[in-house]
């Protein structure tokens, strides 16, 4: 077991600071332990090392494992586990050592964030940093509980769903490591006390105050000031955790609880996880805070900037950083990059046309020699598709020349070319030259949670609970509400200027009268608006959906004499998953072999 030989525990931690001067750097790195009460930088990395193990991806990775994508990377452990090769001691999905890892550290921390002098010349200063550092913990360690649940809970054969083993206090060389798994609604409930213990600590957001009378009474009633409680809880501590965001953790704990995997042994109903991610929306003033630019975040350039005001859409994110790498990985060739990572023609036809209406609806209006017209302008927005132009070049994804009689851009025409068809545009910055000779880097960042997707949670779970236009959780607003206002924000339901159509978003009404149509509806926006976030895998999964759709592809010919294109659906890569298991992840083959206790999921070896 990895953690078994962190901490033992403390030796050797580098001194890892947060914030400008709130901590002074330590001149060597070998105390022990006891050191850490009185210099707060050796204590403040426990809790740094903690965040480095965020189990958050910042670059578009598991769909290629779904039906959304595939890679041209032909030894992508993710395209070999779509084929065949998920095994429990080869899972490319685990996140069993990193967030154990991160538990460990934060349990540690624990123990001695009381006894640390943070800021002793101050009683206030030094409380509220006890506070906020505890807060801190508390919701680092639901996070992590939660992403092992995500990855590794499932059915054992005695029929019984379990989670993972439950840890609260940290393990050290004399400690039983061969602890069973707690059971998976267990595991949800200490998440849930961990999210509360985090929200009753925490600001709900990281703020500079002006008033003292913005202050907490009990930090008042220490002496603290304005200044003080700006360095504790000012902006500062920005993208540490927050209480919005483990508020938001709770939400998304309950949906995933909440959701057909889970729902029969998780203690936790739709209308539970309605309620949570209701009361992170009414904290925003619920449709009113819907950000109407959300969907396209990635593209409001001024905002990527540094010093830059936060968006609206985003509720926690990564630091922002200046690189060329998700162009490099994924421009086509001809903009000299690999072309990595290849939307499917399975997430292409579930755009709708820009009237709402699916493509396979006999009214929408879809034209199957010019696919691409009149459709929802997300697909533009997040997908590179035959004939667009980026940065000043034609990209042609069929098997004939661009205006310029460049190939490379081509259907398979080499190894950095597209497997579908199409390439990826979501995330990348058309400013951006990966060219090492003429580098240009731009400025990214990478949200950790939108406001959309608590938006879309709220839908779906308040839809299951109480139908598309219920609403018993005193939010305001229904699922119905949330789904009008995604459709609309994207144009659906307008003509080619955007105007709106005289019969609206029939499509919508037509799926508000009938739940299981907009339980469809809902999974489908979220499938849109969330593509290429890594969120797709994990949403099949607690959906119960066959993870063994093959992924297709279009090749497109043209006559050139007429100019005209074909288009010719194929089949690009076979799904090699087993539905009767695979729904639910695996625990770590090596650790089942060395802790009897610890049981299997049901159909792996």
């Amino acid at each position: 077991m990895k953690t078994r030989n962190i901490l033992l525990y403390v030796i050797g931690l580098l001194a890892i600071t947060s914030c400008g001067d709130m901590f002074e750097p330590l001149d060597e790195n070998t105390r022990q332990e006891d050191a850490m009460y009185e210099e707060s930088a050796y204590a403040h990395g426990l809790l740094m090392y903690a965040y480095d193990r965020l189990p958050y991806i910042t670059t578009t990775t598991t769909d290629i494992a779904t039906d959304d994508a595939v890679t041209n990377n032909l030894n992508s452990p993710y395209l070999l586990m779509a084929t065949g090769s998920w095994q429990a001691d080869n899972n490319p999905m685990s996140v069993w050592d990193n967030c154990k890892d991160g538990i460990q550290y934060v349990n540690k921390f624990f123990t001695i964030v009381d006894k640390v002098k943070w800021a002793p010349s101050a009683v206030s200063k030094q409380q509220m940093f006890i506070d906020r550092l505890k807060g801190e913990a508390y919701g680092l360690r639901a996070l992590f509980y939660y992403y092992l649940l995500q990855a590794h809970s499932g059915y054992a054969d005695d029929g019984i769903l379990y989670g993972v083993p439950l840890l609260t206090t940290p393990e050290d060389g004399s400690s039983d490591f061969n602890q069973p798994r707690a059971t998976f609604a267990d595991c949800v409930k200490q998440c849930f006390a961990d999210c509360d213990s985090a929200m009753a600590y925490l600001p709900f957001d990281y703020v500079d105050i002006t008033h003292e009378a913005d202050i907490p009474a009990k930090y008042v009633a220490l002496g603290a000031n304005t200044s003080n409680y700006n360095l504790v809880f000012g902006l500062k501590a920005s993208n540490l955790m927050s209480g919005k965001c483990a508020e938001a953790i709770k939400a998304q704990i309950a949906l995933l609880a909440a959701s057909p995997a889970f729902r029969e042994q998780s203690g936790v109903t739709s209308a539970e996880a309605a309620t949570y991610c209701a009361n992170v929306l009414k904290r925003i003033g619920g449709m009113e805070g819907f950000d109407p630019t959300g969907n396209i975040w990635y593209k409001n350039k001024l905002k990527l900037e540094p010093n830059a005001s936060e968006m609206p859409e985003i509720l926690w994110r990564e630091d922002r950083v200046k690189n060329a790498s998700q162009e490099s990985e994924n421009f086509p060739p001809s903009l000299f990059g690999s072309g990595r990572v290849n939307p499917s023609q399975n997430l292409v036809d579930a755009f709708p046309m820009r009237s709402g209406l699916p493509i396979t609806d006999p009214n929408s209006g879809y034209d199957p020699q010019n696919p691409y017209v009149n459709r929802d302008p997300r697909l533009a927005d997040d997908i590179l598709y035959n004939g667009v132009t980026l940065r000043r070049n034609e990209i042609i994804t069929g098997k004939y020349p661009n205006a310029n009689g460049e190939t490379n851009d081509n259907y398979k025409q080499l190894p950095t070319s597209t497997r579908t068809g199409y390439y990826l545009l979501k995330l990348l910055r058309d400013d951006v030259s990966p060219l090492s000779s003429s580098l240009i880097e731009q400025y990214h960042i990478y949200p950790r949670i939108r406001y959309t997707e608590i938006f879309l949670a709220y839908a779906e779970a308040a839809n299951d609970a109480w139908g598309p236009k219920g609403d018993q959780a005193g939010a305001g607003f229904t699922a119905y509400d949330v789904i009008k206002a995604i459709r609309e924000r994207a144009g659906l339901a307008t003509n080619e200027i955007g105007m709106p159509l005289p019969q609206g978003d029939v499509y919508l009404e037509e799926c508000a009268a009938d739940q299981a149509k907009m339980t469809n509806l809902i999974r489908n926006e979220r499938r849109i608006e969330l593509c290429f976030e890594n969120k797709r895998f994990w949403d099949m999964r607690r959906w119960m959906l066959p993870l063994n759709e093959p992924v297709k592809g279009v090749e497109i010919d043209r006559n050139d004499d007429t100019k005209e294109l074909t288009y010719n659906y194929v089949e690009v890569e076979k799904r090699e998953y087993d539905n009767s298991y695979q729904l639910y992840g695996p625990i770590p083959k090596d650790e089942v072999l060395k802790w009897s206790n610890l049981k299997q999921n049901k159909g792996w070896k």
